[in-house]
């Protein structure tokens, strides 16, 4: 069954992600010089992944699935909007350590150098200053990507929740008229049978009084 099949993949993606994350949270951590490329590319596609397997259960609770799959979606794509966050955070906390190390080293060069270069040490005083403050510009771009892609992360989620609701109110709406078209049909059927009750109690008091007549 197709969404047998979706939830496996979902939870295998989900398990990866995991540990992939998890792996990328020590190498956060020991902020050692390695290199992350890697690491964040794999993650970065498995994320691209659960979201396509996601995007697939949403067409199949759009087309009429069952309440506890709606259920069951809409926690997959918490999962996948909590994954997407840690990554975002990590990646942001792994940029600005880089760039903290990298101004301390550039500044204890210039340190050791300042001796024979006494003349242009407030040159690179003043570009290391700079440095630090377009670092820290970079940094704080870094973090309004972060919270920009969280925030999409949480209207894409908003959106399927509010596509589920509206595909569960067309329901009812299309439903809506057999069940009126019904309860009219039974109004009539009752009119009816008080209309045919009505002349017969008429009829037969017609003829009992015929027959006292009569006598």
């Amino acid at each position: 069954m197709l969404t047998v099949l979706l939830l496996k993949k979902a939870r295998k993606l989900e398990a990866q992600l995991d540990e992939q994350i998890n792996l990328y949270r020590k190498l956060v951590a020991a902020k050692g010089d390695v290199n992350e490329k890697d690491l964040e590319s794999g993650i970065d596609h498995l994320l691209k992944q659960l979201q396509h397997v996601n995007s697939q259960m949403q067409i199949w609770v759009s087309s009429g699935s069952s309440e506890v799959f709606s259920h069951t979606l809409t926690r997959h794509q918490e999962i996948l909007h909590d994954f997407t966050q840690e990554f975002y955070r990590l990646r942001s906390s792994l940029r600005a350590a880089q760039e903290h190390a990298s101004l301390l080293k550039n500044y204890g060069v210039s340190d050791q150098s300042k001796g024979d270069l006494e003349d242009g040490s407030s040159a690179e005083q003043a570009l290391l200053r700079e440095q630090a403050a377009l670092s820290r510009g970079t940094g704080q771009i870094d973090n309004v990507i972060s919270q920009a892609q969280a925030t999409f992360g949480e209207l894409v989620l908003q959106r399927s929740t509010f596509s589920g609701i509206s595909y569960k109110i067309s329901n009812v709406s299309s439903r809506l008229p057999s069940v009126n078209h019904i309860l009219s049909a039974i109004k009539r059927r009752k009119s009816m049978d008080t209309i045919i009750l009505s002349l017969v109690a008429s009829t037969c008091t017609f003829l009992i009084l015929l027959y006292w007549l009569s006598k």
